[in-house]
């Protein structure tokens, strides 16, 4: 899919995720793709995502950067822990408009016992337009009744 593509549809390989809690329930859906070890969480930008200037938000790709690093710092150690953000510094490269399907690719860089270190880019098709890195805090795994809430 391009960013030239305007709809709803999820690329192939990609399934919903039911993580990430309510702040990111309210965003929009989010979906997963693993394959060869490879963690890619997208999403498809709509209207309400948006600024003033009819692109994506810059606070909401950050969100979705922010997210997607510990989500795949979750999946990456199997749930065995969970993370929280320590640091996250963020450069915008390019624009995201309503339609566009956004894929952030997931780069764990280390997990230690008591912190963890990831990098991601936001993509539209082949178009970075959001680099992020990660500094995170290793936290015990989520109990069974958080991860039933979405958490």
């Amino acid at each position: 899919m391009t960013s030239m593509d305007i709809g709803t549809d999820v690329p192939a390989g990609f399934e919903r995720l039911k993580r990430g809690g309510p702040y990111m329930a309210n965003l929009g859906d989010l979906y997963c793709s693993r394959e060869n070890g490879a963690i890619v969480i997208g999403m498809r930008i709509t209207e309400n995502h948006t600024n003033m200037r009819g692109i994506a938000h810059g606070g909401m790709l950050a969100s979705l950067a922010d997210s997607a690093l510990g989500l795949g710092l979750t999946m990456h150690c199997e749930g065995r822990q969970s993370f929280v953000t320590v640091n996250l510094s963020t450069d915008f490269v390019d624009a995201a408009r309503p339609g566009d399907w956004v894929e952030a690719h997931v780069d764990i860089q280390k997990l230690g016992g008591r912190v963890a270190f990831a990098n991601c880019y936001l993509q539209v098709g082949s178009k970075r337009i959001l680099r992020a890195s990660g500094v995170f805090a290793v936290m015990n795994a989520l109990t069974p009744e958080q991860l039933a809430k979405g958490y």
